[in-house]
């Protein structure tokens, strides 16, 4: 059995996320699918919305499970039996970012491979930083995350004003 790991934040999950989960599911017997709990960088949602919110993105699809984890990637993989780290593709910039990840991983853990897969074209503007940017500023994201996602956004973005809490703030740091 071939089980991959599909690690990110998913702050929110979007629709380029659920594209590369399925279609890593078509190529292997199982993913993973790692919300990462404690990030460098300011979070929108909670750890427990997070997961709450990929497991209904998912809930339909049996060979895609769903949980946390924290520290090393590559140290993960071995907890669990993966031998392989699943990656999204959107731009060519992209591309630098995954290729030193990939690098890294492999010197530290060689016999983890890593595969990257090419968004969907439809997908290709797509990051959690641009919907949470959207939502922030009271866009629709309705075409960018499922129903359940966008609600939870604008739940928070609301509680947010409502309580006086700053506005969102962009991060640098790439998800």
């Amino acid at each position: 059995m071939i089980r991959a790991l599909f690690p990110a934040t998913f702050d929110p999950i979007h629709n380029g996320h659920i594209d590369i989960a399925e279609r890593a599911a078509k190529l292997f017997d199982e993913v993973i699918v790692a919300v990462y709990e404690m990030p460098q960088k300011s979070l929108l949602l909670p750890t427990e919305t997070r997961v709450e919110l990929v497991k209904q993105a998912f809930k339909k699809e049996p060979k895609i499970k769903v949980t946390t984890y924290h520290g090393l990637t590559v140290d993960y993989c071995r907890e669990i039996n993966a031998q392989v780290v699943v990656r999204g593709l959107r731009v060519f910039s992209d591309f630098e970012y995954e290729f030193r990840m990939a690098l890294a991983n492999r010197q530290l853990a060689p016999d983890i491979e890593t595969i990257a897969l090419i968004t969907s074209k439809e997908h290709s503007f797509l990051s959690s930083t641009t919907v949470r940017e959207v939502a922030s500023l009271g866009g629709d994201v309705g075409g960018m995350v499922p129903p359940h996602v966008k609600k939870a956004i604008t739940k928070r973005f609301e509680e947010m004003k409502k309580n006086g809490e700053a506005g969102y703030v962009a991060s640098p740091l790439r998800d």
